[in-house]
């Protein structure tokens, strides 16, 4: 039990309490570290940063006595996710889907580089290239969400930029769907989705690509690509204003502490929202050179508890009812000890998905990889999952075990 660590908002902050975690992404505070004790100056720039909860450890500052330990806080997220969540039906198999996706995912990231570097170059953006591609991802998507999104999971350094273009692109085209959108609206919300961060074409690439924290000057440039991109893409007069919408505004968050207008609730657009929600999550469960790629499981969660803030929590809640409890690719640990990774959903039950086990964690081995769904009365008990966990805490790479 970890009583000394409790979640707390940050209006609470008193001088010398002892900061132990932000709860918040990468990105957005202020600060070189995550734990220290505050003074005003800190507690100003937490609130100002728009960071609503905070997790102090009172063995080392201040205490809030009726705040709820880590633990609790935990737990009562645990359970309000389990109450949402629902699943999509699955049209296809896995196996069936799988080698189309990878030919999709190849083609959608040579077609973003293509675009990337004609808006360096100052060229029109080549519409004729995105649209089918959106249009493969629809059709895929269609067929078996869990191939491609499981796929694009894997992101290496030096194309990261382009990967999470598609992801964006694939995780809203999805929830798209899922919302019962017309074809034409999801059409134009995945080229948003794949043209929202055009404008880091622009970013010098030692900024981009810094393995450190950003200085207030380098992040005031990060967050001029918003706008550079929306106008990038407004001038080459083929984009039209779904696609330009979310590249504006993909940033901005309900509490107004977005950029690049600071807009507020309803001034955001449904489709910007879900543009923002996906950009996250693909960003916190992404591997950076800044930061360690976040559970899939454990990103959902945290984006339930920044949605009472940042984004509208109906659409986070559909977002978390559209990719499942344990997306595809999530490593979870098994009743019997075994390690294994999620690579399909049963639709209607999403704590009981179908997982891929390849360890022991008893004997310290692998395993013959075996397929084992969770849904057959069978495996009620012995092969439950108990926790979602970390692929860096054991090694491994969970996508290398999806069942191709």
């Amino acid at each position: 039990m970890l009583e000394y660590l409790k979640k707390i908002d940050s209006a609470q902050l008193r001088p010398g309490m002892y900061v132990h975690d932000l709860s918040c992404d990468w990105m957005t505070h202020p600060f070189v570290r995550n734990r220290f004790v505050v003074g005003a100056d800190e507690i100003r720039k937490i609130v100002d940063a728009g960071i609503h909860d905070v997790v102090i450890d009172t063995r080392r500052g201040g205490d809030v006595p009726q705040a709820p330990g880590v633990e609790q806080a935990a737990a009562a997220v645990e359970t309000a996710v389990q109450e949402i969540a629902r699943e999509a039906p699955v049209r296809t198999s896995y196996r069936d889907e799988y080698e189309r996706a990878v030919k999709i995912r190849d083609q959608a990231v040579n077609v973003v580089r293509d675009v990337m570097a004609d808006v360096r170059l100052g060229k029109a953006v080549a519409i004729g290239q995105v649209t089918p591609v959106v249009q493969d991802i629809t059709e895929s998507i269609l067929r078996n969400p869990g191939a491609l999104l499981g796929l694009l999971r894997i992101k290496n350094k030096d194309d990261y930029t382009f990967l999470h273009s598609v992801s964006v692109c694939t995780l809203l085209v999805a929830f798209c769907h899922h919302r019962g959108m017309d074809a034409e609206t999801v059409r134009q919300a995945g080229i948003g989705g794949l043209l929202h961060d055009a404008g880091k074409a622009a970013i010098p690439l030692e900024i981009l690509n810094k393995p450190g924290k950003l200085t207030d000057e380098e992040f005031a440039v990060i967050r001029t690509h918003p706008q550079v991109g929306h106008d990038l893409l407004k001038q080459s007069g083929m984009v039209g204003p779904i696609p330009l919408d979310i590249a504006l505004h993909h940033h901005e968050r309900c509490d107004g502490t977005g950029y690049p207008r600071r807009l507020r609730d309803e001034q955001i657009s449904d489709l910007a929202q879900m543009a923002a929600i996906v950009d996250v999550y693909d960003a916190l469960t992404s591997e950076r050179c800044y930061h360690e790629a976040m559970p899939a499981a454990l990103a959902l969660r945290k984006l339930y508890e920044w949605s009472k803030f940042h984004f509208r929590p109906a659409l986070v809640q559909d977002f978390m009812r559209c990719i499942g409890i344990y997306p595809a690719g999530t490593l979870v640990q098994l009743a019997s000890g075994r390690l294994g990774v999620v690579y399909e959903p049963n639709p209607g039950k999403p704590l009981l998905p179908k997982v891929n086990v390849f360890f022991n964690i008893r004997t310290n081995v692998y395993i013959r990889p075996e397929v084992v769904d969770l849904a057959l009365p069978r495996f009620a008990e012995s092969e439950r999952i108990v926790s979602h966990e970390s692929p860096k805490k054991w090694n491994v790479e969970p996508l290398r075990f999806m069942p191709a």
